[in-house]
């Protein structure tokens, strides 16, 4: 008997969770109201520049972020006058969960969980009401001899974690990559190659119908760069050089 009442209550705190998630993802989409975006900045090499430029941010330097879903919104019809709210919060000393270099099905979810988990842990001081979304940036000093990790964005749990650059010539392209991340914890699906990092046509190219068709003059959100030809692309300076396609747009219900 208590084993069975055990199950049961596990069985209901599952779909609790189930029925929950799926409430807050067909309201992150409804785009009636702003959704709230809270970006936790991150030490991510334990540098002085690092340190230096996470004391200087402002919540205004990701209104470029703002900016750019309310003109998209716009252009697809939506008469949200704010899509996005984004707020800034105090800096997280602990670093996220690493996935490993040889993920597989069962340590992606298990990943999946540990960063959910993580996320709500290192932000539970600072954050008595929770936002719609959390962004953690991890900052590193401009050093172009070590690649930064890759970046994701978590549907479930809407967790972002985006690796950029502490400097203020990278400010626009930081907030690129968070827009792309931000998408992700929406539903939007990656529409690049992952092994070089070039933009798949047609959906991930900005202007798919262009002639001739490269160079292309922006970069589609999900795409992630501008096209400049069939083997070149580069991440736009800022977000006034990209814009959401119509695939990426139906994924997060915009249209």
């Amino acid at each position: 008997m208590i084993k069975v009442i055990r199950i049961s209550v596990l069985l209901f705190v599952l779909l609790f969770v189930a029925l929950s998630t799926i409430l807050t993802q067909a309201r992150s989409t409804d785009w009636n109201n702003s959704l709230w975006i809270k970006v936790y900045p991150i030490n991510g090499d334990g540098s002085d520049e690092a340190a230096a430029y996470i004391e200087g941010l402002e919540s205004s330097h990701f209104g470029g972020i703002e900016s750019f879903l309310a003109r998209e919104a716009l252009r697809y019809s939506r008469k949200v006058e704010r899509p996005v709210r984004i707020e800034l919060g105090r800096e997280v000393r602990r670093q996220p969960p690493k996935l490993g270099d040889r993920p597989n099905f069962l340590t992606v979810m298990l990943w999946s969980l540990k960063m959910r988990w993580w996320a709500g842990s290192v932000t539970e001081s600072q954050d008595r009401i929770e936002p719609d979304v959390r962004i953690f940036v991890r900052y590193h000093k401009p050093d172009f001899s070590l690649p930064l990790e890759n970046s994701v964005g978590l549907q479930k749990g809407m967790v972002g974690i985006v690796n950029g650059y502490a400097s203020r010539h990278y400010r626009g392209s930081n907030n690129v990559i968070i827009a792309h991340e931000f998408l992700h914890t929406l539903g939007a699906s990656d529409k690049y190659n992952a092994a070089n990092g070039q933009p798949i046509g047609p959906d991930g190219l900005a202007e798919p119908d262009r002639q001739p068709l490269y160079p292309q003059r922006y970069a589609e959100i999900m795409g992630g760069r501008i096209a400049l030809a069939d083997d070149d692309a580069v991440i736009p300076k800022s977000l006034k050089y990209a814009l959401i396609g119509p695939l990426t747009a139906s994924e997060i219900k915009l249209r």
